[in-house]
């Protein structure tokens, strides 16, 4: 649940710098002049440049949102920290022995975030895998060698 509220956070947050942003381009936009009588209140089809200048901002706005999206995706969905230390699996050459993929492990050991770098088959979700607690794991293994 906290992976999610943190996604829903920083997307909110964008969201208020977008607005605030919007705001601003807004108020330094320059003013259209009258045409036939009518002072459009806001001169998005009725002025160009200020058409070009919200197809600009709305680039922008899509890429913030991206990369929101994207920085959530290789987090630990225990912690919230960035999976650090990818793994490359498989083989280029060798794909139906093995179909290349990255794997990222949370530094504290909570999970492993597979991802394939070979979509075959369309689109492929990333596999979280998390892990029960290492440190018993690691305990079970000196115990078994004594």
């Amino acid at each position: 649940m906290k992976y999610w509220a943190y996604f829903a956070a920083k997307l909110a947050a964008a969201g208020v710098l977008l607005w605030g942003v919007f705001q601003l381009v807004l108020r330094l936009a320059p003013v259209p002049a009258t045409f036939m009588y009518v002072k459009p209140r806001y001169p998005f089809a009725f002025d160009l440049g200020f058409t070009f200048l919200m197809l600009f901002f709305w680039l922008i706005a899509v890429g913030v949102i991206w990369t929101v999206a994207w920085d959530q995706r290789y987090r630990c969905r225990t912690c919230l920290r960035r999976l650090r230390m990818p793994i490359r699996k498989g083989s280029w050459t060798h794909v139906l022995l093995g179909a290349p993929s990255t794997e990222y492990i949370c530094l504290y050991g909570h999970g492993t975030l597979k991802v394939a770098e070979l979509c075959l088959t369309g689109r492929q979700n990333p596999d979280w895998e998390p892990n029960e607690d290492i440190w018993k794991e690691l305990y079970s293994l000196e115990e078994t060698k004594r």
